[in-house]
């Protein structure tokens, strides 16, 4: 598909610029209206990625973290997060990436989860599977989910607690570490990672974009999986996000109902 093969080249590219800047003295961190930082890799990295679209899809839509949204008429529509976990990023933790979501009206199509300084890729494309490059010079195999059922045995993660509401959110955080076996917090795009390579079972997300999740909505449908907002609405703008593995839904959902009715 001509789609993923230049989201996966300009995911790399894009990841490339970012590599440039990264444990470097010369960010150019700023801090933007929502108090989240943004630095000229993003800027950067972002302007790859539109530039790749543009010259081989200029029809198609595009929604970009740090330059908003291009309308297009083809019924294509990329979103795009140059640097999602730029908290980690300007802290030189490896743990961020470049993401890039298509969408054909409203049915994901493309999903690429690209780790720059990991060289580790999730990727999917709609009936072709979803596929994973564990590091640097490994070829791609299948990605897949657990098989854990019970919440009570899941490994649940979740960005950071600070990102949950102060008044409420709190003690759905309580509730949620006291419903699965271990709670741990591995960071933005990373969390999504470990669960489509087998290595978490759910991902609570308090506080999110379209960007943040969009190529997930892909990898999760061709491995079974489910991407939700805490309603149980499978939506990008939410503004929070369940994911998990095929039987985990409705359980981490529970704990949610449980909450607001208490």
């Amino acid at each position: 598909m001509q789609r993923l093969e230049l989201a996966l080249e300009a995911a790399r590219a894009a990841g490339g610029v970012t590599l440039q800047f990264f444990q470097g003295d010369q960010l150019g961190t700023v801090t933007k209206g929502d108090g989240s930082p943004v630095t000229e890799a993003d800027k950067g990295a972002e302007r790859v990625l539109r530039e790749a679209i543009g010259e081989a899809f200029p029809n198609d839509a595009i929604l970009g973290e740090e330059y908003g949204e291009a309308e297009g008429a083809s019924g294509y529509r990329w979103i795009l997060d140059p640097i999602d976990g730029t908290v980690s990023f300007v802290h030189g933790v490896p743990l961020y990436g470049t993401l890039v979501g298509v969408y054909k009206g409203d049915e994901p199509v493309v999903g690429v989860v690209h780790m720059p300084a990991l060289s580790e890729t999730v990727y999917a494309a709609r009936d072709g599977g979803a596929w994973w490059i564990p590091g640097p010079g490994q070829d791609a195999r299948p990605a897949f989910l657990t098989e854990t059922r019970d919440i009570a045995d899941a490994l649940l993660v979740t960005t950071a607690l600070e990102y949950f509401d102060p008044e409420t959110g709190e003690d759905v955080y309580a509730r949620l570490a006291d419903a699965c076996k271990r709670m741990r917090g591995w960071s933005d795009c990373y969390a999504h990672v470990l669960l489509a390579t087998g290595r978490c079972d759910a991902v609570v997300e308090p506080t999110i974009k379209p960007w943040d999740i969009s190529p997930m909505a892909c990898i999760l449908a061709e491995l079974g999986g489910h991407l939700t907002d805490w309603q149980g609405v499978p939506r990008l703008d939410g503004g929070d996000a369940v994911l998990t593995n095929a039987h985990l839904k409705d359980a981490v959902l529970g704990v949610f109902g449980r909450a607001a009715r208490a």
